[in-house]
C-alpha cells in the first residue's frame, strides 16, 4: 500500500509526519480503531498513544459519539448553511471559554489560526505577528517560520514557497524567555499585531511554560495594543473541561481551538471578545468564510464528546492514568541508564532523549533524536503505537485503564532494554 501510495501521495502521504521519515521504516495503513487500539491491514493490534494527535480522548469510536454522528448523517451530510446543532455547540464553548465571547467555527487548527491572525491585524492596522520558536500553529505562511511539529522532524523549520516579505513580518523569540519578551516590546511593541503562543508548547514535544513568561506576555500586549492569542488547539478541553487559560489565569483576547471540540472530526474555531469579533464578516469588513465550516456531522460529533467531558471525576482519572504512565517510565530510564526525560502536563507527554531539562527549543533541539528513532521501533514491534517524531506529544484516552498502562510499562521496558542493548553495541547501522 505504501509504495502504491507514494506513487500518488508526495511521500506517500497526506501529511508529512505519517511518512515515517524520521524515524525510518515503513508506516502501518489503520484500519480500524476501538477504545485505545487500532488495527492495521495486517492485523496487529497497537495501543495508540497518539490518538489522531489529541481528539480521542474518549478512545476510538467512542459509541455515543459515533451514534450521534450517524444520527445525524441521516438528516444530511452538509447545507452551507446554520443549523441547531452548530448552535448548540457553540454555546458550550462559548460556557466553557468565557472569553471567547464570539466565536467562528472552521474546518481545522490551521484555519483557526490563520484566521485569527489575520483578524488580528485588521482589527489593530498592524502587520507584525510575534511566534516562538519550536511552535507550530499550523502551516499558513506567516506561522511556517522556525516551527515545531513536522518541520522540526525533518529539520526544516522554514518553507521554501513561503514569500521573503511575509516571513519578515513574522518575529521569533525563544519560548519561556520572558527578557526577551520585554526587550523586544520595548523596541518596537507598537507594530506588534498580535502574540501567538501555545500555554502548553506540544509541537517541540511538550514543554511547560514558566508562568513569568506568560505573565509577561500578557502585560507587554496589554500596554502596546497588541493582541495576544492562546493557540488552544492541542490542549483546549485535553487538560480540563475549557482551556489551559484556566489553569494559568491566563486572559487572552483571542483564542483557537481544534482537535477534541470535533471529537476527531475536521474542525477548528477561533473567537474573542465582542470588541474584536464584530470586525468579521459579515458584521465587519475582516473577510473569512468556509462552506463546510459548522459542518453538522463534526458539530455533533462535538457536542456528543464535550457532554462527555462535562463527567467530573473524567480528568481526574485522566490526571491519575497519565502520572502512573509518566513515573513508570521515568522508573524504566532510571533502571536502563538510559538518559531521558519525561515532560507532561494532564493527558499529554513526551519522553525526551535528553539528559538535560527540555524547557524551550534550543533544548529540545539538543534530544538524541537517533536513540528515539531506535526506541520508537522497538515499540512499535511490541505494538505501541506512539507519533514518530521526538518532537511530538503523545496522549492518554479515559480508555487507557489500570491494565492498559501495567501493560504498557512493560512493553516500553522491553523496548528500553532493546535500545540499551543497541547502545551497548555501539549503535550499529545494521540494526
Amino acid at each position: 500500500m505504501f509504495r502504491k501510495s507514494s506513487q500518488l501521495f508526495p511521500g506517500g502521504v497526506s501529511s508529512p509526519v505519517r511518512a515515517f521519515k524520521a524515524v525510518g521504516g515503513t508506516p502501518p495503513f489503520i484500519e480500524k480503531g476501538e477504545g485505545c487500539h487500532i488495527w492495521d491491514v495486517d492485523k496487529n493490534q497497537y495501543i495508540d498513544f497518539v490518538l489522531s494527535y489529541g481528539p480521542h480522548i474518549l478512545g476510538h469510536s467512542d459509541p455515543d459519539v459515533v451514534r450521534a454522528i450517524c444520527e445525524t448523517a441521516e438528516k444530511g451530510i452538509s447545507f452551507g448553511a446554520p443549523t441547531e446543532i452548530e448552535l448548540r455547540l457553540g454555546e458550550m464553548i462559548r460556557a466553557a471559554f468565557p472569553l471567547m465571547e464570539r466565536l467562528r467555527f472552521v474546518n481545522s487548527g490551521t484555519e483557526a489560526t490563520m484566521s485569527a491572525i489575520r483578524v488580528a491585524r485588521g482589527f489593530t492596522g498592524r502587520s507584525v505577528i510575534v511566534k516562538f520558536e519550536g511552535a507550530y500553529h499550523g502551516h499558513a505562511d506567516s506561522l511556517l517560520v522556525k516551527a515545531g511539529s513536522g518541520g522540526a522532524t525533518f529539520g526544516i523549520p522554514d518553507s521554501e514557497g513561503v514569500p521573503e516579505g511575509l516571513a519578515k513580518e513574522t518575529i521569533v523569540l525563544p519560548y519561556n524567555n520572558p527578557q526577551a519578551v520585554q526587550d523586544l516590546f520595548k523596541k518596537q511593541g507598537d507594530s506588534i499585531a498580535c502574540v501567538i503562543v501555545e500555554p502548553i508548547a506540544g509541537n517541540m514535544g511538550v514543554v511547560v511554560p514558566d508562568e513569568e513568561f506568560l505573565r509577561e506576555i500578557r502585560t507587554q500586549t496589554s500596554l502596546h495594543g497588541s493582541i495576544l492569542i492562546a493557540d488552544e488547539v492541542m490542549t483546549g478541553f485535553r487538560q480540563t473541561y475549557g482551556g489551559v487559560q484556566i489553569l494559568f489565569s491566563f486572559e487572552p483576547d483571542m483564542t483557537t481551538l481544534g482537535k477534541i471540540i470535533g471529537g476527531g472530526m475536521p474542525i477548528g474555531a477561533y473567537g474573542g471578545t465582542k470588541e474584536i469579533m464584530k470586525q468579521v464578516s459579515p458584521e465587519g469588513s475582516i473577510y473569512q468564510a468556509g462552506t463546510l465550516s459548522g459542518n453538522p456531522l463534526a458539530m455533533a460529533s462535538g457536542v456528543a464528546t464535550l457532554q462527555k467531558l462535562k463527567t467530573p471525576a473524567l480528568y481526574s482519572l485522566l490526571e491519575e492514568k497519565s502520572r502512573m504512565l509518566a513515573e513508570g517510565i521515568k522508573d524504566l530510564l532510571k533502571s536502563t541508564g538510559i538518559p531521558g526525560k519525561v515532560n507532561r502536563m494532564g493527558s499529554m507527554m513526551t519522553l525526551f532523549f535528553s539528559a538535560d531539562p527540555v524547557f524551550d527549543w534550543t533544548s529540545a533541539q539538543k534530544c538524541d533524536t537517533a536513540l528515539f528513532s531506535y526506541f520508537f521501533k522497538e515499540c512499535l514491534k511490541e505494538g505501541l503505537y506512539l507519533p514518530p517524531s521526538q518532537y511530538e506529544a503523545f496522549f492518554l484516552s479515559t480508555k487507557h485503564d489500570d491494565n492498559i498502562i501495567k501493560q504498557s510499562l512493560s512493553k516500553f521496558q522491553t523496548a528500553l532494554l532493546k535500545t540499551k542493548e543497541w547502545m551497548d553495541k555501539g549503535r550499529p547501522s545494521s540494526l
